[in-house]
Parts: structure tokens; sequence; C-alpha cells
């Protein structure tokens, strides 16, 4: 008795130090997922280093991280100042009066009365909310251009210490996933399940919604250019982040904007641009996304849908990796559950039948 009193003391206190060292990196949060997603993605190209360098940890961890910065960071960094660049100068054109988002909503209603109809049956002032969203969001992206100029050295210290804890996962990985797995009171066979599904769910989602996106905001970016769309690489950008969301990602972007250009009577640039959001931007959504993201995440296309709006609602731009993989993991212990405690339902009717057989013989 005692000794199940000692027993149940010592976890008590290993779950309330576990939750407040949890806690406590809380505010770290995305520095330790990205470094953990780091470790994860470049983990295979670490181990081929390992091998060719004789086994120097230090060295293969330090040159896998440099290869990080160049293909991955260093470019994100840039398409981002360049983005918001481009929101600080819409921004003051819109409070300059240079542009006038209402003046597009006159076009459409002159092209399309039933929109005038119908806004006017629901009494709703769409002039005002148009012209007070486009100033709301100009002005997010230019406050935090600001912030960003202003917060330099804030931005570069999380940067730094994202790529810190990036070096450890991939010098020390293969340890720590080790003494997690000694630590999990779990069967060796589920263990390694788990730790593979978790490591497949990550890859795939990054890679694969990261490559779609990059694709998809290329191609938006491209069209726009070559339609003489104002602002193509800006809307480039914002059809790149809005394509981490599965299905309607782009179309958000460029559904609008066709629908401006029938109304301002530019027929043929927006038959073109539908044509090619409907055939080339949406078919690689179509095509790639279930190859790079379903294939191995093994989640059917509504549920990478749902766990990704899901996660973008509770985690932000990290719930594009964090809800997938929830749901990836949820579907994996339903997996073990019914495969393991759970009788199956053939093996019942299976055992209905011979008993029903057995009576009938001893009768």
């Amino acid at each position: 008795m005692q000794d199940k009193l000692k027993r149940l003391v010592f976890l008590s206190l290993l779950l309330l130090v576990t939750l407040l060292f949890l806690y406590l990196l809380k505010p770290f949060f995305g520095v330790v997922f990205w470094a953990c997603v780091i470790g994860i993605l470049f983990h295979p190209l670490n181990r081929r280093l390992l091998a060719r360098l004789g086994n120097r940890r230090n060295t293969a961890a330090l040159v896998t991280l440099t290869v990080c910065l160049v293909i991955g960071i260093v470019p994100a960094l840039f398409v981002l100042g360049s983005f918001f660049q481009k929101g600080v100068t819409l921004y003051q054109r819109l409070q300059s009066g240079e542009l006038d988002p209402t003046t597009f909503l006159d076009r459409i209603k002159t092209m399309y009365p039933i929109v005038q109809d119908v806004l006017a049956r629901f009494d709703v002032d769409i002039r005002e909310q148009l012209a007070g969203a486009a100033m709301t969001a100009s002005r997010h992206v230019a406050q935090n251009a600001m912030l960003l100029g202003q917060g330099t050295l804030q931005f570069f210290v999380s940067l730094g210490l994202m790529l810190y804890v990036a070096f450890f996962m991939l010098r020390d990985g293969s340890r720590l996933v080790g003494y997690l797995k000694r630590a999990l009171p779990m069967d060796v066979d589920r263990e390694n399940l788990l730790f593979t599904k978790f490591a497949e769910v990550t890859r795939a989602t990054v890679k694969g919604n990261l490559v779609v996106a990059a694709v998809q905001g290329t191609l938006g970016g491209l069209i726009f250019l070559v339609l003489g769309i104002p602002g193509a690489f800006l809307w480039g950008v914002v059809m790149t982040l809005l394509s981490l969301i599965p299905v309607v990602g782009a179309g958000l972007i460029w559904a609008p904007v066709a629908i401006y250009l029938f109304a301002v009577g530019e027929w043929i640039q927006g038959l073109i641009l539908v044509g090619f959001g409907v055939g080339v931007i949406g078919l690689v959504d179509n095509i790639l996304r279930p190859v790079l993201v379903g294939r191995d995440t093994k989640l059917p296309d509504y549920m990478v849908l749902l766990s990704t709006l899901g996660g973008f609602i509770l985690f932000g731009i990290n719930g594009f990796v964090v809800g997938p993989l929830i749901a990836a993991l949820f579907v994996t212990f339903w997996q073990i559950f019914i495969s393991e405690f759970n009788v199956p339902r053939e093996s019942e009717e299976r055992s209905s039948t011979e008993g029903n057989s057995t009576s009938q013989n001893l009768g």
C-alpha cells in the first residue's frame, strides 16, 4: 500500500513538473515547434552527412543547418520583406485617395444589377464596408511592417533561438526520440508506429503544402503580371499564403479579380484568368496536394481541409502543420485501438456462427 502511495505521489509530481515546464515554454512554442520541424525535415540529409563525415555530429548538424538557411529561410525572409514593402505602398495609395476601392464596386454594380438589388434588399452599405476592409487590411500589413522594422532585434533573436534549438534537434534528435520511447509506457511496435506517423505527416504537410502554395502563388502572380493587373507580386504572395488552405486557397484572390474584369468589360482578360485559374492553378491543387500531402498522411481530403482550417484558427500560421498532424495522430490512435483493443466484427460474427452450430450439434 505504501509503495503504491509513493508511486502515485511521484507520478503526480512528475505530471505537475511536466505541465509547469510546458507552460514555461509556451512563449517559445513557435520557436521550438519549427526547430523540431527543421530537425524532422532535414534528418535524412543530416544522416547522410554523418555517414560521410565519420560520425562528426556537430559538423554534420552545422552543415545541414547552413543548407536549411540557404534554401529555405533566407528566400522566405526576402519574400516577406518585399510583401510588407508592397503592403505599405498599397496603404499609402489608399490613404491618399489615389486608389479608391468603392469605384471598383460601382463598376460591378453597373455590370451586375442583381448585386445592387440584393444589397438593397438586405440594407447593406457595402461601399463603406469595402473601403473600411481595404484600409484595415492594408493598415495591418503596414503596421506589421513597421513593427518588423522596430522589432528587428526581437525578430532576429527569435530566429536565432529557432536555429540554435534546430542545431541540437539535428545533432541529438535520434537520442531524444530514443529517450521518449523509453519513457513512454507503450509497446515498441506502437511507439514506432506513432513516431513514424508523426515524422511522415510533418514532412508531408510542410513539404507538400509549401510546394503547392509556392507553385500556385507563382502561377497566380505570373498570370496577373501577363494580364497587366497592378500589384502582381503582392497578390502572388497573398495567393501563396492563402494556398496553404486546401480547395479554396488562391481562388479567394483570382476569382474576385476575374469578376471585376468582366464588370469593366475586359471579357478576354476575364476569360483568360478564369480559364487559367480553374485549369492551371486549380489543377495544381487537385493533382499535387493529394499526391504530396494526402498520400503520405493517408487522410481523406475533407479531413485535411477541416484540420487545416481548425489549425489556422487555433494555432495561427503554425496550424497548417499542427492541424493535419493532430488529425493523423487521432486516426492512428483509433486504428491501434480498433485493431488491438476491440474485437473485429468479422470475428464476432464467426464466433456467433460457431456457437450456433455447436448448440445445434449438441441438440
